[in-house]
């Protein structure tokens, strides 16, 4: 009977549910958003746009935005005690940091415990303007400074900098960290929202789903990969290496990170708006070469390119962090920055026709056997 069973390790190619958020098509290299194409969304959208699209469903009129984002502005505030508990972990990794501050906020908000459509999606625009404040005002106190306080004045990503960095950012800057945002923003059953929808099929609250989604997004094979390309790209040092770094690597069958993607057999189609910007924000931080050593690279590894090995939107957005001097173990909170309202609507849609995720394991293991009482052990 068991030999007739097949598994499919990972769920790889099993649907589980029907979805209207995104679409992804890996053999075309094709990603829309609720019908709309990244492509679109990415050069003419702002992700306050994005994130009312995914989480509510359509793109905003002009009346529609300028509340969802009065809407966010008003949520950008912390419970004192969450700035305590931050003083307290302060030396802690930044992801179990967010973590555990998103765990805090369900028990300091009261309407965190609010289990309707209404109440996830209050919450999730909540926690759409709290998440990038905890990441900020972790990073300032570790590093000995007051938190920064948001501007009313600026949008979310530019408002993320703000907070991060202590000062208004550059307009470039704050269209390329809203471009990361909206490219982060949703993506199907990856890891993290599929853990999200499994939580909320246990009918927890919204907030418990995001700590799990955040569990999952800590793990270095989901949420990892940036800070894997920068570190490829100081290991390179020099444009001219890379021919050599990638031979040796592919020699020593060993991956070429930033490539390849477990949807995708041709080149992510978000890769290409991170690509241009990244290549603006180092002439403009005087720091080129960092952009020249991913181009090599890229020239590199064109004649794996058709065996699926291709740039991911990842290959870039680690160097744009590094062009803003972020640390590199911050670089996984960004991800999380960008990908709540994905999570927000995962969750929403989850909570729509819930049911009880509880897949089978085909067991393997000794068949029956007798027990044997302790004293003839």
């Amino acid at each position: 009977m068991s030999e007739d069973i097949k598994i499919n390790r990972g769920l790889k190619g099993v649907y589980f549910e029907r979805s209207a958020i995104s679409d992804i098509d890996g053999t075309a290299g094709k990603l829309t958003y609720r019908g709309y194409s990244i492509h679109d969304l990415a050069t003419q959208a702002t992700f306050e746009e994005v994130a009312h699209l995914i989480m509510l469903g359509e793109l905003p009129n002009g009346a529609e935005l300028a509340t969802f984002k009065a809407r966010l502005a008003a949520a950008r505030v912390l419970p004192s005690e969450v700035f305590a508990i931050i003083e307290q972990i302060k030396a802690g990794h930044p992801m179990d940091v967010l973590r555990t501050c998103v765990s805090a906020l369900a028990a300091l908000e009261p309407a965190s415990q609010d289990a309707s459509d209404a109440g996830f999606l209050e919450n999730g625009i909540r926690l759409t303007a709290q998440v990038p404040m905890i990441v900020a005002a972790h990073h300032a106190i570790r590093s000995g400074r007051t938190p920064t306080a948001p501007s009313p004045e600026l949008g979310h990503a530019a408002n993320w900098l703000r907070m991060l960095k202590g000062e208004d950012p550059s307009a470039d800057a704050a269209k390329l960290a809203d471009v990361d945002m909206i490219l982060h923003a949703e993506h199907g059953a990856n890891a993290s929202s599929f853990a999200a929808r499994v939580t909320v099929g246990t009918e927890a609250n919204l907030h418990g789903a995001v700590v799990t989604a955040l569990s999952t997004l800590a793990g270095p094979a989901h949420g990892g990969a940036a800070e894997d390309v920068m570190k490829m790209v100081r290991e390179i040092g020099l444009p001219d290496r890379a021919a050599d770094y990638v031979k040796a690597k592919r020699a020593a069958k060993e991956a070429v990170t930033g490539f390849g993607h477990r949807v995708y057999r041709t080149e992510d189609p978000r890769a290409r708006h991170m690509r241009e910007g990244v290549r603006r924000l180092g002439e403009e931080m005087g720091a080129p070469e960092w952009y020249e050593i991913l181009q090599a690279v890229v020239e590199a590894m064109k004649p794996y390119a058709r065996h699926g090995l291709n740039v991911n939107v990842d290959f870039y957005a680690g160097v744009a962090y590094q062009l803003h001097g972020i640390p590199m173990d911050l670089y996984v909170p960004i991800f999380a920055i960008g990908r709540v309202p994905g999570w927000v609507a995962q969750c929403r849609e989850q909570l729509a026709g819930n049911i009880l995720i509880r897949p089978l394991t085909l067991y393997n293991g000794p068949e029956d056997r007798a027990f044997v009482p302790l004293a003839d052990r």
